[in-house]
């Protein structure tokens, strides 16, 4: 159960998911998107089984857990185009950028922003501000 507020079972589901993939058993659909995911970031391979470490970002690590959530954020966006026009802003950096997986960042660091800027100043997530940082990425 990805969705879920506990931390420790989702870093569990997402190894869990991880070691079926390389046992090469059945995965069900979400598990599968994450081994995808996953797949694409060899510099986490290791990491997915230490469910408990901390991550600083602070301190320049990259969170492997949040980093692959990210991507499924951004994919399930894309899949139901919401926030409206969000398609468009992909292709739009995609041509830019020629690259998917670097298009997917690029549109990450937007959600990030946004989900820390909520946290700093403990407001709600400024979905126009999000839109305004995909306007800025595909116009860059």
């Amino acid at each position: 159960m990805l969705y879920t507020q506990d931390r420790s079972e989702q870093r569990k589901f997402l190894a869990n998911a991880w070691q079926k993939y390389l046992d090469k058993k059945i995965l069900d659909p979400l598990e599968d998107q994450l081994t995808q995911v996953i797949e694409l970031h060899p510099e986490y391979h290791q990491l997915i089984n230490n469910t408990e470490s901390d991550y600083f970002p602070e301190q320049g690590e990259v969170n492997p857990f949040l980093h692959i959530n990210l991507h499924l954020s951004l994919r399930e966006q894309l899949s139901i185009n919401q926030p409206p026009g969000i398609n468009e802003y992909y292709q739009t950096i995609l041509n830019k950028v020629q690259d998917p997986h670097k298009a997917e960042h690029l549109m990450m660091d937007c959600i990030a922003q946004m989900i820390f800027s909520s946290q700093k100043n403990n407001t709600p997530m400024d979905h126009q501000a999000y839109i305004h940082c995909l306007k800025s990425q595909a116009n860059t």
